[in-house]
C-alpha cells in the first residue's frame, strides 16, 4: 500500500464523553447513517464478532476500536462519522477488554491492541499468564484477517480509546516520565487537559495536531519496536494515530500555571500546511 501523508481532521480533538454504553442511535440531524455488518472470527473455541458500520462512501478515514470497554471514545466517534462519514470498524468482546479463548482445554488471554507483531503476540500472552506457540499461531492468523477489513484505499487508521484520569497522559511521554523513551516529539498544550491527547506514528499528523494546539506524541517507532511495544495500531505503512478521551475534565492546573503556553520536546518538522 502506498503510504500518504494526511493532516488529520481536529474533529475528535474536543469530543470526550462520561463512559457509557454505546450508543448507536443516531442523531435526527445526521448526514449520514450507517449500514452494518458483522464479520465472525474464530480463535479456539471462540467466535468472536467484529461490526463494521460504514457511514456513506468511503473517505478514506478508518476509525477502529479494540477494546470493548472503551465505549466513550467510540460514541464521540459516531458523532463524527454521522456527520462527516467514514468507516467504523468495532471488535464485540462483552464489554471486556482483553479477548479470552480456550485451546485443548487451557484459556488464554490477549489485548487486542497488542498482536500486530510477532513479538507483540508473544507479549500479551506471557502478561496474562500463558503461553503456548499454538495460541501464538492462532491469534496472529486472527490479527491478519482483521487487517483485512481496513480498505486498501485507506489513508489514515484512527484508533479509538479511552484512558483513566492523569493515569495515561501526554505528560507520560515527557522527559523523566515512564513512556519518554517512545516518543520522538511530544508537544503539552497548557490549556489543554493532560489525558486528552493525539498519538501518532506520523510527523505529518503530529504537525498538524500540535499547530491547532491539541496534545500531541509522535511515536518513535523504531526505539519502539526495539522495546516490543505493539501498541496503537500497528507497524504499517498506514500513519496511525490514537485518540485518547479521559472520563472527566480536570482543569488542567498542573501545567498552566507551571509551564508556559505549550510545551515542546524534541524538534518537530514543520507543519505541511506551511
Amino acid at each position: 500500500m502506498k503510504r500518504t501523508s494526511l493532516i488529520l481532521l481536529t474533529i475528535l480533538a474536543w469530543t470526550t464523553l462520561q463512559a457509557q454504553p454505546l450508543q448507536t442511535e443516531m442523531s435526527s440531524t445526521a448526514l449520514y447513517r450507517p449500514v452494518e455488518q458483522t464479520r465472525f472470527f474464530t480463535i479456539g473455541d471462540r467466535r468472536l464478532p467484529v461490526k463494521i458500520l460504514q457511514f456513506g462512501p468511503a473517505n478514506g478515514i478508518v476509525y477502529i476500536n479494540l477494546h470493548d470497554n472503551e465505549n466513550s471514545s467510540v460514541d464521540a466517534a459516531l458523532v463524527v462519522l454521522e456527520q462527516q462519514g467514514g468507516t467504523l470498524i468495532k471488535i464485540e468482546n462483552n464489554d471486556q477488554r482483553v479477548i479470552s479463548f480456550r485451546l485443548q482445554g487451557q484459556t488464554y488471554r490477549f489485548d487486542p491492541n497488542r498482536i500486530y507483531s510477532r513479538a507483540g503476540i508473544e507479549q500479551t500472552l506471557r502478561e496474562n499468564r500463558r503461553y503456548h506457540p499454538q495460541a501464538v499461531k492462532m491469534i496472529d492468523q486472527f490479527a491478519q484477517e482483521f487487517l483485512t477489513l481496513i480498505p486498501d484505499s485507506t489513508h489514515c487508521v484512527i484508533a479509538l480509546h479511552n484512558n483513566t484520569d492523569e493515569a495515561y497522559s501526554v505528560k507520560s511521554y515527557m522527559p523523566g516520565h515512564e513512556r519518554a523513551k517512545d516518543a520522538m516529539f511530544v508537544y503539552c498544550d497548557s490549556l489543554q487537559d493532560i489525558d486528552d491527547i493525539f498519538f501518532t506514528t506520523d510527523t505529518a499528523i503530529y504537525s498538524a495536531m500540535s499547530g491547532f494546539g491539541y496534545n500531541a506524541i509522535c511515536q518513535d517507532n523504531e526505539k519502539s519496536k526495539k522495546r516490543r511495544f505493539a501498541e496503537c495500531v500497528f507497524w504499517s505503512d498506514w500513519p496511525a494515530v490514537c485518540k485518547s478521551g479521559d472520563r472527566t475534565w480536570p482543569d488542567g492546573s498542573l501545567f498552566r500555571d507551571a509551564e508556559p503556553p505549550g510545551w515542546m520536546a524534541g524538534n518537530p518538522p514543520q507543519n505541511p500546511g506551511g
